[in-house]
């Protein structure tokens, strides 16, 4: 009986100095069997996540032959390790996607144990459904805009859905779980078999209004769409103030036709809010439309700035305080052409994202707070 009974203390010794052996491991390396690499697309936001976490971005060699085709190179070993690859949908889009899915699969397939894509904008998101209006072909004179009108179910039904294409290619590539932010619609999550964390750019929002804007009690949060109405309402709950919405028609795609505002935004300050601006013709045409409307003042808050084409030009021409934008994509060069882009680093919401995830911790907290 003696020796039956010492055999559970011997027992919980031995977990005990597991346990105590694991502890003093994870000391000398805080976050053991992970590695985190960078795209070429934002290594600046890898080298800050990485920063925030207390590690190194991983040696990968990227490049390209002379047919243009991309070559990844892993440099050190991913066996049996948690291995997390940055790489945002801007600048040149296809080849990042390329980029980013060769990535995973050499990682994938060099055995690491889990292999995470973090996309802070993800590409393709805005072909998330068969449009509803078809493009209406500029140079067609031959045919009248009724006739077309009365074909558009033909525009659509050939209209591609691409971010579903694009998830497919993610998960047949080898990837196990997506981090991003910010998606266009929701519900491409639905697109995956695979877990997708959508975090928010809102909490980083909140804290910039109330630290940037004196007057935000006396504003107004607006939408420049129908299908942001959500988003706005959701900030202006926390701040405790009133919103608005812009309904507006498009002609063809990145050209808005006209523009109907519901809501009292008289001698109000108006801040716009957006997951994205890519040509900005929408949020420039609402700062106009605001104005007349009787706002003081008229601030833009996105998401994702993309600000192709003529997008610089016409914010230094609209009547913005400020445009303010995340560093989902890089924004150095777009805050030297125009002094009217401020940018919030969301650096930290990713590090902590990656840091719980690895972790098996929850991540909802970070859908409505800031980490510090």
């Amino acid at each position: 009986m003696p020796l039956l009974s010492s055999e559970p203390i011997r027992a919980r010794c031995l977990v005990k100095s597991n346990l105590v052996t694991t502890r003093s491991n994870g000391a000398n390396n805080r976050m053991p069997n992970i590695k985190v690499f960078s795209g070429t697309s934002h290594p600046d936001l890898a080298q800050r996540i990485v920063d925030r976490l207390g590690i190194d971005v991983g040696k990968v060699v990227t490049k390209k032959f002379s047919n243009l085709e991309t070559c990844v190179e892993i440099g050190e070993s991913v066996r049996g390790e948690d291995v997390y690859i940055i790489q945002s949908g801007s600048g040149e889009v296809n080849d990042n996607l390329m980029e980013l899915l060769i990535m995973i699969n050499a990682c994938k397939i060099a055995s690491a144990s889990r292999v995470t894509a973090v996309i802070p904008c993800f590409p393709y998101a805005r072909q998330d459904k068969k449009d509803k209006n078809g493009d209406i072909p500029e140079n067609d004179s031959n045919r009248s805009r009724a006739t077309v009108k009365c074909n558009e179910w033909k525009f659509r039904s050939r209209a591609p859905i691409s971010a579903k294409l694009v998830a497919n290619m993610l998960s047949v590539a080898g990837a196990d779980h997506i981090i991003t932010m910010d998606l266009h619609a929701s519900q491409i999550q639905g697109f995956f078999d695979i877990p997708v964390d959508n975090l928010f750019a809102e909490p980083a929002v909140l804290k910039w209004i109330k630290e940037n804007i004196p007057e935000w009690r006396n504003s107004i949060i607006v939408s420049p769409d129908a299908g942001g109405a959500k988003r706005v309402t959701s900030i202006a709950d926390r701040l405790n103030v009133e919103f608005a919405l812009i309904h507006k028609e498009r002609k063809k795609a990145n050209e808005v036709a006209s523009m109907v505002l519901v809501g009292d935004v008289k001698e109000r300050i108006a801040i716009l809010v957006d997951d994205m601006a890519d040509t900005c013709g929408t949020i420039c045409h609402a700062a106009e439309k605001l104005t007349e409307a009787g706002a003081t003042k008229v601030y833009a808050i996105l998401t994702h700035g993309i600000f192709s084409g003529p997008a610089i030009s016409r914010i230094n021409n609209a009547c913005f305080e400020a445009v303010v934008v995340t560093n989902t994509i890089p924004q150095d060069g777009h805050m030297k052409e125009c002094p009217k882009i401020r940018c919030i680093d969301v650096s930290m919401m990713f590090a902590e994202a990656v840091r719980r995830t690895h972790n098996g911790e929850s991540v909802s907290y970070l859908f409505s707070n800031v980490p510090y």
